[in-house]
């Protein structure tokens, strides 16, 4: 066979494989100039589309009526936190790869408390700075979108903004702009990891005070009374002493003027999302975001559905008001989005950082199972089960992350052997009628429990650096009495990992409904392929079937 034969066959190879590679994928003529995730902390999917019939023309409609949207969008890992999830989204890594496996959690040799964005070598921009605030990725041991973007063309920006630091700083990745809506003063601020100064437009931005305006507001629902049936009347009794109902006043009556009680207060409120948006069109003014050939990245996360949903439940008359105000406030930041950059030049995504489970008082009122574990009482019964088993007190000192961690230098003094005592421990966990699953960390390193009831999910959650010796979910409708809120999010159930993947783009994406499960770590290398840049390197999703249009 001669050269030219060997190099017509190689060619034609090369070509078959690259096609294969972009089976799937949509493929642009141009590249966006600009990439904008929205995301909506712990709004579950089965929201978005029970009252689809009461959103605006072009809010979450847009998603839905003239771009694509996935029916069956899951997250892969077990613990859905909303660090864990923001760490997701852009790097396409699950946990066991983004090092991010909670919020917070605890160092399993010291036992000191961990937060996900904590960094004492940083501090906020013209803010106190708090021990374990969030501050800088340097937790994040995965590359997001963005920095491979950035290191492709130093000249795209990247720009995370959010309710919560860890909202803003995890998309942003190592090599973004991150800001977080301050809760003692109702500014945005940067942290001395990104820069020395904020630039000019956000002095400006907060020099205006704009938190300001909403004291003494009320929060009224959007439509009438009968609008809201489809949803728990306000003042439920287990709503706790803080009660809820609509309207709502922002400001306690007593206060003569803003302070940190109100200013947080608004993150449970439509009106900080309303804030985060403003600061984003700040941003795209200020940073002239998707004014050249260079693309840029704008991560927006909205933090207040998380607040309203942990203190009244997704299912509340509140929460469906809230979906609501963010439908409209989201219709208004597309029709400005499309005046200043263009509505041929960017491509947005919304998802969301986990779902949320019912609370634990509905879930009984339909007759579903449901309850609190107490994981103090929970971890006392099994020291007290495990010291009568091996002599010594407790072996396992904390919870960190999902996971009991075990005292290892006890067990190396006393010559005991780890993955025996962790066997015990595990066969307790399951024993308590709340606990779904449980697996240690050799089951965890070998992958020997495969196809074992959440058992991969759970190993994606799982860190070996990091975490503790035995990962456990809990059964549907359980959460900890930890959590001092009426219902939370935290399990490998399908109401928490069922979220919303939208994608709007007319240039580069065709609209319809897709209904083959994807998840949301495919959001990265599919924004990287439409970016042109190769994924990030931890990346573990696939390109979402998107048809081009």
């Amino acid at each position: 066979m001669n050269l030219t034969r060997l190099w017509r066959i190689g060619a034609a190879v090369l070509l078959s494989a690259v096609l294969a590679s972009c089976a799937g994928a949509p493929q642009a003529q141009a590249k966006p100039k600009l990439v904008v995730l929205l995301v909506i902390d712990g709004l579950p999917q089965r929201q978005v589309l029970a009252y689809r019939d009461q959103l605006a023309p072009d809010g979450l409609a847009r998603f839905l009526d003239r771009g694509a949207w996935f029916a069956d969008a899951h997250y892969g890992h077990a613990f859905t936190v909303t660090a864990a999830g923001h760490a997701t989204m852009l790097t396409g890594a699950y946990p066991h790869r983004s090092g991010i496996i909670g919020n917070d959690w605890r160092d399993v040799n010291t036992g000191a408390e961990v937060y996900c964005t904590g960094d004492s070598s940083a501090s906020y921009i013209g803010h106190k700075t708090n021990a374990l605030d969030g501050t800088s990725p340097k937790n994040l041991k995965a590359e997001t979108v963005g920095d491979v973007l950035r290191r492709v063309d130093v000249r795209s920006k990247v720009i995370g903004i959010s309710g919560k630091d860890r909202g803003a700083i995890l998309p942003a990745g190592k090599t973004g702009t991150a800001y977080m809506y301050m809760g003692a003063s109702g500014q945005f601020a940067s942290s001395t990891y990104y820069m020395k100064q904020h630039p000019a437009w956000v002095d400006a931005f907060n020099a205006r005070k704009p938190a300001d305006r909403y004291f003494k507001t009320e929060w009224k629902p959007l439509l009438p009374d009968a609008a809201y049936t489809r949803s728990l009347p306000d003042s439920q009794p287990w709503f706790g002493p803080r009660g809820g109902k609509l309207p709502m006043m922002m400001g306690v009556a007593a206060d003569d003027a803003p302070g940190p009680a109100y200013y947080s207060a608004l993150l449970r409120s439509p009106f900080a999302d309303i804030l985060s948006l403003e600061f984003a069109r700040a941003a795209i003014a200020g940073e002239q975001l998707g004014r050249d050939d260079a693309p840029d990245i704008l991560s927006v996360s909205l933090s207040g559905h998380d607040y309203v949903n942990h203190q009244w439940s997704a299912e509340s008359r509140i929460s469906h008001d809230h979906m609501l105000q963010l439908d409209r406030m989201l219709q208004a930041f597309f029709g400005d989005l499309d005046a200043a950059v263009g509505k041929d030049n960017y491509i947005a995504v919304l998802t969301a950082d986990h779902g949320f489970m019912p609370a634990p008082e509905h879930n009984q009122a339909q007759g579903l199972p449901s309850g609190r574990l107490s994981g103090s009482q929970a971890l006392g019964r099994m020291n007290a089960e495990l010291e009568r088993g091996f002599g010594a007190p407790k072996l396992a000192p904390f919870i960190s992350a999902s996971a009991l961690v075990l005292d290892r230098k006890q067990i190396a003094a006393k010559a005991l052997d780890l993955d025996t005592v962790a066997e015990a421990a595990r066969t307790m966990l399951v024993a308590e009628p709340a606990v779904a699953a449980a697996y240690t960390r050799r089951e965890l390193e070998t992958g020997s429990r495969a196809g074992a009831p959440f058992f991969e999910q759970m190993r994606k959650s799982w860190n070996k650096d990091i975490s503790g010796d035995v990962q456990y979910a809990l059964k549907p409708g359980w959460m900890g009495t930890s959590s001092s809120s009426v219902t939370t999010h935290g399990s490998p159930h399908p109401y928490d990992t069922h979220v919303p993947i939208l994608v709007y783009g007319p240039r580069w994406v065709k609209a319809g409904r897709v209904d083959s499960r994807v998840e949301v770590a495919d959001i990265a290398p599919t924004l990287a392929r439409l970016l042109g840049v190769p994924a990030p390197s931890a990346s573990e999703g696939k390109l979402l079937p998107l048809a081009a249009p």
